[in-house]
């Protein structure tokens, strides 16, 4: 695909509601009589959702690895990213029909019934590997921890940035002697800067693109600032809403006064203005391909710590096992190779903007040159991440009941307290309701999400 981010939101906007499970067949899985690639000792099926540039890099990387092990022969296959995806692993894992090896994003594998629907991770098998907990962020490490044992196995994180076209920006003397964007540390600044930079910009351009009018963006921003304000969601154990309505509050407003203040044209194609020179967009780090295909002289940072700390929104890729009863021997090891393997050799998995999770590639030189991913490699440290219950995650329930909320908002059909409000409601009645992941639910064939 040519634009990442906007089949990703084609897909989103099909993507929400439940799905009846009986809907999804297993063509994708194969079946045993497939013969195996000629010298192969064992066979591992894999599932994952990774379509255009990122589908191209994993390609690229699963092929090194069979050149380097032909002793395994790798089926993977590609399935329809979002909620079509998570129940089809939900319903051939309840139905012991599961691949070997898949890939969730690691929000939604709290909500996934650990040890149902997933096996965990033998973590003596993957350091015979080379991947132990200490190659990676202790934070990003533990998000795959559930009830004492590891059910995810990080391959990334992917972050909100904030591009800038330094060719506009110089104009605007908003570039420091490093000829990155200047830092910003309140919202006075970060608006002097869409003031400074509307002056010297294109007519007919707006400003920033905010995806003012996208539930899923307006979600990811709003996690990040709320995040930087030190907004807590649920006491420590899930049982209690701490939602902060006044901090919310300062928040919705923040991105409310890009559109008062007209620095946004709500509906706007923002990739596209930024291609032919607005001076900002807020996208996902998977734009980095696009933006660097159409040569321009841009850099890209995490979200400014407009509230005093930093923090930008990030969700992660993460190998998981599902569930198969018998689990083990030769297939279970090579499922476990061919993750640390990928895990490993992540380089090619940065050229798509993802931040490789394991922390040894960050050091190496081939990474520190990659531009402008080395300008906001230091995300890593400061992860703005939904909260851990079984409702958020990627195209999660949250983003969708919480996300039109803040758009609301946003595009100012509500008032910003009055929303902060109607969020805090909506968190106190998903805490209270029951996750349909439970195992139970798609073991007997109904609806999961």
């Amino acid at each position: 695909m040519g634009r990442p981010g906007l089949n990703r939101r084609q897909l989103l906007a099909t993507a929400g509601g439940l799905a009846v499970a009986g809907s999804f067949g297993f063509a994708a899985l194969g079946t045993g009589a497939d013969a195996l690639a000629s010298n192969a000792r064992t066979r591992v099926r894999y599932w994952n959702l990774f379509s255009g540039g990122d589908g191209a890099n994993m390609i690229a990387m699963l092929d090194a690895f069979r050149t380097a092990d032909p002793d395994i022969d790798v089926k993977d296959s590609t399935l329809q990213w979002g909620n079509p995806f998570y129940t089809k692993l939900a319903m051939a894992a309840a139905g012991n029909r599961a691949p070997d090896l898949g890939v969730m994003h690691m929000g939604r594998v709290t909500g996934f019934s650990p040890g149902r629907l997933l096996d965990p991770w033998d973590v003596g098998l993957l350091a015979k590997y080379g991947v132990r907990e200490q190659d990676f962020n202790p934070k990003l490490w533990q998000r795959g921890i559930i009830d004492g044992k590891l059910y995810a196995l990080p391959l990334d994180i992917h972050v909100q940035l904030c591009f800038y076209r330094k060719d506009v920006l110089k104009k605007a003397d908003l570039l420091g002697d490093d000829g990155r964007m200047i830092p910003v540390t309140s919202t006075d600044e970060w608006f002097d800067v869409l003031k400074r930079a509307k002056a010297v910009q294109k007519k007919g351009l707006q400003t920033i693109g905010l995806w003012t009018n996208d539930q899923n963006f307006q979600w990811w921003f709003f996690v990040a600032f709320y995040t930087q304000l030190g907004g807590r969601w649920f006491n420590d154990d899930n049982t209690e809403v701490l939602f902060d309505t006044d901090k919310a509050t300062q928040v919705l407003e923040f991105l409310r006064r890009h559109v008062t203040d007209g620095y946004v044209i709500p509906g706007a194609p923002t990739g596209e203005q930024f291609v032919n020179g607005a001076p900002f967009t807020w996208e996902g780090n998977w734009s980095v391909p696009v933006f660097s295909g159409a040569k321009l002289d841009y850099g890209a940072t995490p979200l400014p710590p407009v509230f005093g700390s930093q923090a930008t929104h990030a969700e992660s890729h993460a190998f998981v096992l599902p569930h198969q009863s018998d689990r083990g021997g030769a297939t279970n090891e090579g499922a476990h190779e061919l993750a640390a393997y990928v895990v490993k050799h992540a380089l090619q998995w940065a050229a798509g903007g993802h931040i490789p999770a394991y922390t040894p590639t960050l050091s190496t030189a081939a990474y520190q040159k990659l531009t402008p991913q080395n300008e906001y490699v230091g995300a890593m440290d400061h992860q703005a991440t939904e909260p851990k219950v079984w409702f958020a995650g990627s195209t999660g329930v949250l983003a969708q009941d919480l996300g039109p909320v803040v758009v609301s908002s946003t595009m100012g059909s509500a008032r910003p307290d009055k929303v902060a409000g109607t969020m805090k409601s909506h968190l106190t009645k998903l805490l209270a309701s029951k996750n349909p992941m439970d195992g139970r639910t798609a073991a007997q064939g109904g609806a999961v999400a």
